[in-house]
């Protein structure tokens, strides 16, 4: 840790001397040429640096490049420290995953847009409710109309009777194929309206 301090200091001392000598390179050089100028000018911008400044301009990019070792150095122990960290705290990656998506999702459900579209579609939750309760309504009604209705009736008594039919055989220890024999026999045994008029007229 102390030595990360030393680097860190370093560095800030380093970068300001850096800044200060940056700064003041580009007070005193030439703005660059612009496209099309002639290569006269370009080169006598070369050939007008004296060797004291191109040993200051090299001894600066070595200083540079080697702020950006060292920051890299610094970088590298730091991802390090908090690699270690995580595994301490049993931060794993998928944890991480976790964590980035419910905050990911917290940030959808605060946004605006995410407000706008929830709200339309309890809207048309509410409106399609009302429709089905209202279709619901509809086929209830339709249904008492047609239990209602003199054929539904007819029909309905015509079970009835067939139900006491068997119902009364089973107390007398029939089953239904016996009901249906004896309604069977029973309308075979009755004389038809023909035979009961042919009857009525010989008389």
């Amino acid at each position: 840790m102390v030595r990360e301090n030393n680097v860190l200091q370093r560095l800030g001392e380093m970068s300001q001397s850096t800044n200060v000598r940056a700064f003041e390179g580009l007070l005193k050089s030439d703005l660059a040429p612009e496209v099309g100028e002639d290569a006269a000018a370009t080169a006598n911008l070369e050939g007008g640096m004296t060797d004291e400044d191109r040993e200051e301009l090299t001894n600066e990019l070595a200083k540079v490049e080697e702020e950006i070792q060292t920051l890299s150095q610094v970088l590298a122990a730091k991802e390090k420290h908090v690699a270690e960290l995580k595994k301490k705290l049993g931060l794993t990656p998928l944890h991480e995953l976790k964590q980035n998506l419910s905050k990911s999702w917290l940030d959808v459900q605060s946004s605006m847009a995410f407000k706008k579209t929830s709200e339309t579609l309890a809207q048309a939750s509410q409106k399609a409710s009302s429709a089905f309760t209202n279709f619901g309504s509809a086929i209830t009604k339709k249904f008492e109309d047609v239990r209602n209705s003199p054929t539904f009736k007819s029909f309905e008594d015509r079970v009835e009777n067939l139900k006491s039919k068997v119902a009364g055989n089973k107390e007398g220890g029939g089953d239904f194929g016996n009901v249906l024999n004896s309604a069977a026999n029973a309308s075979a045994t009755e004389p038809t309206t023909e035979e009961v008029s042919d009857a009525q007229e010989t008389r």
